[in-house]
């Protein structure tokens, strides 16, 4: 098969295209033949030689990856034989791998996919929808509600709009560039600004006529992120789930004393309940694009330009859910 392969910690280049052996899946796995491949901004970490929240660092070489859809095409030893030709998707946890025409996993980790989903659909819901659907365990939105969205042409940033949209909240989506506040706009946001543009919190304020916001969604940190907590009224939320604005390595999210609160980690999987909460939030995030609630928007990539991928995705150049496909 084909697949990614990362040879040396460091930039995107080092991310090369090769011809590996087919792995084959062991007792209670599957193999899955690769339709779309989930890439994460940690991923552009780990491949620095980041650890991130992996228990231990990644051998290398190594195949990046945790994110996969496509058709089972093989099974392990004690695997049951009905899922043989499946449409499935599955977070693959700590064990990379997904940057490849194949790749295997516990049969445990495997979700049907559902009627009316594409594999790259599906793939962005496995990793982002899950996401999404946990920050929103923290807020309760309504018709009262005014949520602010910074990064709001993002894979996670379009599901919340979406999703805030549904429940009648008033949604002010930022993005970057003409091109990027354009569609979200076309994702539903009733006010898409310009956050390259330093008068955008006047503009903020104007559309609202003096109500504060009551909600914002923060995975970006730094000035941005500073500039959309001066809109909050004095009880509001601020909801932090990253800080890709202040940098993966060495920043830390701006936090607002008695509105921030830090969302990932143990707290979201209290909140998703279950004898495994990720695995509650994937389904959730599953059935609330099925039902068509929830539309993922997607950037595709071919898997042989996983590096053009990663960068682009670093350099704020992508929409949605990057994703690579064999």
């Amino acid at each position: 098969m084909h697949a990614i392969r990362l040879h040396t910690f460091g930039p995107a280049e080092n991310l090369t295209y090769e011809q590996v052996d087919d792995p084959t899946p062991g007792p209670g796995q599957v193999r899955i033949a690769v339709a779309a491949a989930g890439v994460h901004l940690l991923d552009t970490a780990l491949r620095e030689g980041m650890q991130g929240p992996a228990p231990e660092p990644t051998p290398l070489p190594t195949i990046p990856g945790r994110e996969v859809a496509g058709t089972v095409d093989a099974l392990g030893e004690g695997t049951p034989e009905l899922w043989r030709g499946k449409r499935v998707v599955a977070h693959l946890g700590f064990q990379p791998g997904g940057y490849a025409e194949l790749a295997v996993t516990d049969m445990e980790r495997l979700h049907e996919i559902p009627a009316g989903l594409d594999f790259a659909q599906a793939v962005a819901m496995i990793g982002t929808g899950r996401t999404a659907m946990g920050i929103l365990q923290f807020t309760d939105l309504g018709p009262d509600s005014v949520a602010v969205v910074p990064a709001a042409a993002g894979g996670i940033g379009t599901l919340l709009v979406q999703y805030a949209r549904h429940t009648g909240a008033t949604v002010i989506g930022l993005a970057g560039g003409p091109a990027k506040t354009a569609l979200v706009e076309a994702n539903g946001a009733d006010l898409a600004v310009d956050y390259t543009d330093p008068a955008w919190p006047e503009k903020v304020r104007a559309y609202l006529g003096g109500r504060p916001a009551t909600v914002v969604f923060d995975g970006v940190g730094g000035e941005i992120a500073r500039e959309a907590t001066s809109l909050l009224s004095p009880t509001g939320q601020h909801l932090v789930f990253g800080w890709s604005g202040e940098g993966l390595h060495d920043g830390t999210p701006y936090l607002v004393e008695g509105v921030s609160e830090q969302v990932l980690g143990p707290a979201m999987l209290s909140r998703a309940g279950g004898p495994d909460p990720l695995r509650t939030l994937e389904l959730r995030a599953l059935t609330e694009a099925a039902t068509g609630h929830l539309t993922p928007s997607v950037h595709r990539f071919p898997l042989a330009e996983a590096a053009t991928a990663h960068r682009a995705l670093e350099n704020r150049g992508t929409t949605g859910k990057v994703v690579l496909e064999p």
